[in-house]
């Protein structure tokens, strides 16, 4: 789950072009600082202890994964140079010579331990089910260099999954605390200083060798150094990189438009921005479906996708965001509860929720009370689509909240379940329908990622059936699962859009929804 800057929001997850001239008709600059806006404090960068998006993006400059994806969505080698896979088994073999930030050589045993560290449930990683299904073993041959996982149940995309995990070198392996604030990795980066709260300060690695693709390591235009930097509001961030302050940062609220007017590069992804969660917890009202029904129905999604994005989104049409997916993106459309204000309070009623002396409904002597929880970090529209949430939901009899947190504060409350919530503004991206399993059933914090309490056995019995078909051959039956979880209303995707990542004085690609560091390329006057 990429909490969206996936996630809060794992999340993030695919790229696509954007306007600007190709770096090879620019000027290309050695020995330069790439200096890149992070909208919040990244927390914990322990890559298998994460669901934010922001976090991941920090990990992605010091850790590698096994394979990685291009600027079109498509696999290329990463640390493994080839791989062979069914649905239960995947062989990687690795590159030679892989070293790690302390100079120790990347070796297949500790590959395998990364894997089988993510699988085990009892270490209750975030990625468990995301990238390495539970139960999941990998065994290392290091002579022939190779790292075989073997998968207890079936995975549609076991490949791309596992070739996803960032993998942790040795040290970090047998001592976890130095990831929370540092880092252990054979990535293209190195820590070199941590100022929580404020930036981080990581230098290139000149012996790097074994990037994505067919890395070179004597390209031209790489920074010698990357500073990133935490800069919650979006309009101080677009006068740091209109002033050339910073390269980078993401903006999707109103002040595009500067930027857009100044002609600065621009890298688009389409991603979930709009994504609403009950609490399914029992004793809390969206444990009813009566509930979860009645508030969706009182929704106009089309209202609150024009006000979260500024008019410039589209109403979601599945669990993954469009250009995310190797599956059809169109998979829930007309399973929702459609806007229907009467009907939402017969549907109410009919599920014993009564209006009370002062107008709110009360079942079994509990008020129909609910608390909106949206993140603070992804621009003003996420609290005015709260507000008008809000606005719709009272008429109808529902005493509502609105809070406002962090990125950090949102994981901790409803993905770590370490606080109690009733709904939550909460866009999940992942790349592939596999990767939402986890967060839509089996086990709820603390051992496990459904951090809603979702109990769907028709969405659970239609995954073991789509897990068992490899690749995209089975992407018509992960739809009929993405509709089993919007005719229970478990889930309400409503808002895509594109969230830009603007760029000045570089020039770079995103890959999985963020900036690829091997794709930096630093510019002259």
């Amino acid at each position: 789950m990429r909490i969206a800057a996936a996630g809060t929001a794992a999340l993030t997850l695919a790229s696509c072009g954007g306007t600007a001239d190709p770096a090879g008709s620019q000027n290309l600059v050695n020995g330069k600082t790439f200096t890149m806006v992070l909208p919040g404090d990244p927390g914990n960068l322990d890559p298998h202890f994460t669901s934010l998006s922001v976090t991941m993006q920090v990990d992605r400059f010091l850790y590698d994964s096994l394979i990685a994806i291009d600027k079109d969505g498509k696999t290329v080698p990463g640390l493994a140079e080839k791989w062979d896979t069914t649905t239960t088994t995947a062989t990687f073999t690795l590159r030679k010579a892989i070293t790690c930030s302390d100079g120790s050589p990347l070796t297949a045993a500790t590959v395998a331990a990364n894997i089988n560290f993510v699988g085990d449930p009892k270490n209750s990683s975030s990625r468990i089910g995301v990238y390495v299904p539970p139960g999941a073993t990998a065994t290392a041959d290091e002579a022939a260099g190779t790292v075989t996982v073997t998968s207890p149940v079936p995975h549609s995309f076991l490949d791309r999954a596992i070739g996803q995990l960032h993998i942790v070198c040795d040290k970090g392996m047998q001592d976890r605390s130095v990831l929370k604030q540092g880092a252990s990795g054979s990535g293209l980066f190195k820590m070199t200083e941590v100022v929580p709260g404020d930036h981080f300060t990581l230098e290139r690695r000149k012996d790097y060798a074994w990037g994505p693709g067919d890395w070179k390591a004597d390209q031209q235009g790489l920074p010698d150094r990357v500073v990133l930097r935490i800069v919650a509001n979006e309009s101080t961030a677009v006068n740091l990189l209109l002033s050339g302050e910073v390269n980078a940062a993401g903006v999707i609220g109103p002040d595009q438009q500067r930027l857009q007017a100044q002609k600065t590069l621009q890298r688009d992804v389409m991603a979930m921005f709009g994504e609403l969660w009950f609490n399914q917890k029992p004793g809390l009202p969206g444990a009813d479906v009566a509930v979860r029904r009645g508030l969706t129905h009182a929704l106009d999604l089309g209202q609150l996708t024009q006000v979260l994005t500024s008019g410039t989104g589209q109403l979601a049409k599945g669990i993954v965001a469009p250009g995310m997916t190797p599956c059809d993106p169109d998979t829930i459309s007309g399973k929702l509860p459609a806007h229907d204000v009467e009907k939402a309070k017969t549907t109410l009623d009919a599920g014993g929720w009564r209006a009370g002396p002062d107008g709110i409904r009360v079942k079994d002597g509990k008020r129909l009370a609910i608390t909106i929880y949206y993140t603070t970090e992804l621009g003003t529209t996420m609290q005015a689509t709260a507000e008008l949430m809000q606005k719709f939901w009272q008429p109808i009899g529902v005493e509502v909240a609105l809070k406002g947190a962090t990125h950090a504060e949102l994981s901790q409350v409803i993905v770590a379940g370490q606080g109690s919530w009733d709904v939550g503004i909460v866009p999940l991206n992942v790349s592939t329908p596999g990767e939402a399993v986890p967060f839509v059933s089996g086990p709820t914090a603390p051992n496990g990622t459904n951090f809603a309490g979702i109990q769907n056995a028709k969405y659970a019995a239609l995954v073991q059936e789509a897990s068992g078909i490899a690749g995209t051959a089975g992407c018509g039956k992960w739809a009929e699962a993405e509709q089993a979880l919007a005719e229970n209303v478990d889930v309400v995707p409503f808002a895509n859009t594109n969230r830009p990542i603007f760029g000045k004085g570089a020039t770079f690609e995103l890959t999985v929804g963020s900036v690829a560091p091997g794709t930096i390329r630093m510019l002259g006057a």
